[in-house]
């Protein structure tokens, strides 16, 4: 995250190992700042990249060109090209095959594929036909044995391999000791490495360590030397949100949104904003920013999904459940629990309310080691919701899967995944869907 002091130490060489390093500094410079503006050049560039590969011959030049081919879909999806994008990601895969069916014990380009093959294997059933249609097949199972093999067996990018494997686990497999641990240690041996910096707050928030986080974040290295990263700002205004620090929230998003240059997280950090404001009780401004949700942005992630539902949705939302909301996503189990008991539901209290208490309540005992309670919570929020499209339900469902796992009631586990995949629409089905499959091909 340091591109000068990186290229001063590259130098401008054409072998493999520049080529590819070089592409690897402009890809995140361009990803980390969303500058439209930057896009042409970068594209251009990685095209006389793979031009000058094309010369070249031996493992590390062929991964070295499928990995930019990578890097460029990766580019042209994010700015709108997405059908280019999708013909770059079957050349690059495609390619990284070849690799591994060439040199079979090249680990990196394992690392690769594996994790091509461990996404799209994990897709929902309703993008996975695009994906099959391009020739792209995807196996969880292979996928993952690749990505283990590269990460437990020496090779020059063994470390990536390691936290690609390690966030997959935490992800999707509630694995977020080894996780942690790994990027922590990282962050020890690093201290100046902006990017661990990024991910041990990321993974802190992730796993509801507020206090932690916010530590981590305020002693993150920084200077003119680092790369800007402006998305830190709107991790951190979600954690001074848990807090119930309004102003210095709206302070870091407003931060965020000068910096940030892309379309993505626009809905959900106004989202944010309007949170802040309604709940710092500053009714003029909360008004003005959730206008901007449904101006602003794209509804391509699932958090700005979630806003732009909220913004179309003329139901308002409840203080009290937002603020226990908030406080269980923070890590305060039992300041929520202690706001939840303020809520007073009545026969008048709309349906979305009514589920959102029993769910909230459920995941607050949920995390709190009370998984009898919990269970009991989550059923009652699955029987009252039926089919509406709140994500209330399905989440409960996916959390009684994860907790009849654990018991070892796998049977009754797995009843619970499928029912989680049968909601036919909510804010967030990907993620959820993508997880009960992942959770009942674990039971198989």
């Amino acid at each position: 995250m340091r591109p000068a002091a990186a290229r001063a130490l590259l130098g401008s060489g054409t072998d493999a190992g520049t080529l590819l390093v070089q592409d690897c500094l402009s890809i995140t410079e361009l990803l980390v700042s969303q500058d439209a503006a930057r896009f042409g050049s970068t594209v251009a560039s990685q095209d006389t990249r793979l031009e000058q590969l094309e010369q070249q011959t031996g493992p590390l030049a062929e991964y070295a060109a499928a990995e930019i081919r990578l890097h460029q879909a990766a580019a042209q999806v994010v700015f709108n090209q997405e059908v280019r994008g999708a013909w770059s990601l079957r050349r690059s895969y495609q390619a990284m095959q070849r690799v591994t069916e060439r040199y079979p014990n090249y680990l990196p380009a394992r690392k690769t594929l594996g994790m091509l093959q461990f996404f799209i294997g994990s897709l929902p059933e309703g993008y996975r036909w695009f994906l099959r249609l391009l020739g792209l097949p995807g196996s969880v199972d292979t996928g993952l044995a690749n990505l283990r093999r590269a990460a437990t067996q020496p090779n020059d990018f063994q470390l990536e391999a390691r936290l690609v494997l390690a966030l997959l686990e935490e992800t999707y497999y509630k694995k977020p000791a080894a996780a942690l641990a790994l990027v922590e240690n990282l962050h020890r041996e690093q201290p100046e490495n902006q990017l661990v910096t990024f991910l041990l707050v990321s993974q802190l928030k992730k796993q509801h360590r507020t206090d932690e986080a916010l530590a981590a974040y305020r002693a993150r290295p920084s200077g003119p030397a680092y790369l800007p990263l402006p998305y830190l700002h709107h991790l951190a205004a979600d954690l001074l949100l848990y807090q119930g620090q309004y102003p210095a929230s709206r302070r870091e998003n407003e931060l965020f949104l000068r910096q940030y240059r892309g379309r993505h997280y626009l809905k959900d950090a106004y989202f944010k904003l309007y949170l802040a404001c309604w709940l710092g009780g500053d009714a003029p401004a909360a008004a003005r920013y959730r206008a901007r949700i449904g101006s602003e942005g794209r509804t391509v992630l699932e958090e700005d999904t979630y806003a732009q539902r909220f913004f179309d949705d003329p139901q308002p939302l409840d203080a009290i459940l937002t603020r226990a909301r908030l406080q269980i996503d923070g890590g305060y189990y039992r300041p929520a629990l202690a706001t939840l008991a303020t809520f007073r539901p009545t026969a008048a209290t709309p349906l979305r309310d009514q589920l959102e208490h029993l769910y909230r309540r459920a995941r607050a005992l949920h995390l709190l080691g009370q998984p009898d309670s919990a269970r009991v919570l989550y059923a009652q929020t699955i029987a009252r919701a039926g089919l509406v499209p709140y994500y209330y339900a399905p989440q409960s469902a996916l959390q009684l899967g994860y907790l009849y796992q654990l018991a070892g009631q796998k049977s009754t586990a797995k009843a619970y995944f499928q029912k989680a995949l049968s909601y036919p629409k909510h804010e967030y089905k990907n993620s959820t869907d993508t997880k009960a499959k992942l959770a009942l091909a674990e039971l198989k």
